[in-house]
């Protein structure tokens, strides 16, 4: 089983931006952690940060031809207005988890909708690394 990890914009300042928002972990130790889970599943994963709405489009459109049984997304800040993003993981029809670090339901107003949680199969958020630990957790669960 493959899944792929989707991180969006600015995710890659992981550790240096509003850590008091995300924490002080890197993208890099975030990935270390998912990495870690993934061969406790024994699944393989393919992580990504990609920071254009049309790289993230693309890569999901793939996703099924590239043999990706679920997908886990950060789409950060594209979560809130990207009907491009949302009609990719509608159209690809496999299991997405959609995942957060921060609580974007606790923090301001026009971060509390999704887009993206319409067509995805579930969401976290608000549990920091967690919520991708989680979220990978679910992906797997789902596609069994």
């Amino acid at each position: 089983m493959k899944i792929l990890v989707i991180h969006g914009p600015n995710l890659d300042l992981l550790g240096e931006r509003e850590v008091s928002i995300y924490g002080k972990l890197t993208l890099d130790q975030i990935n270390v952690e998912i990495n870690n889970l993934a061969k406790e599943l024994n699944v393989e994963t393919e992580i990504v940060q990609l920071s254009g709405e049309g790289e993230i489009v693309k890569k999901i459109g793939s996703s099924k031809k590239e043999g990706f049984s679920a997908i886990v997304i950060n789409p950060a800040g594209y979560t809130h207005y990207s009907v491009a993003i949302r009609d990719a993981v509608a159209a690809v029809s496999i299991p997405t988890v959609e995942v957060h670090l921060s609580n974007i339901y606790a923090r301001e107003e026009f971060r509390h909708t999704s887009v993206i949680a319409g067509a995805a199969t579930g969401q976290v958020s608000g549990f920091g690394l967690n919520s991708y630990l989680l979220g990978l957790k679910a992906a797997v669960e789902l596609t069994k």
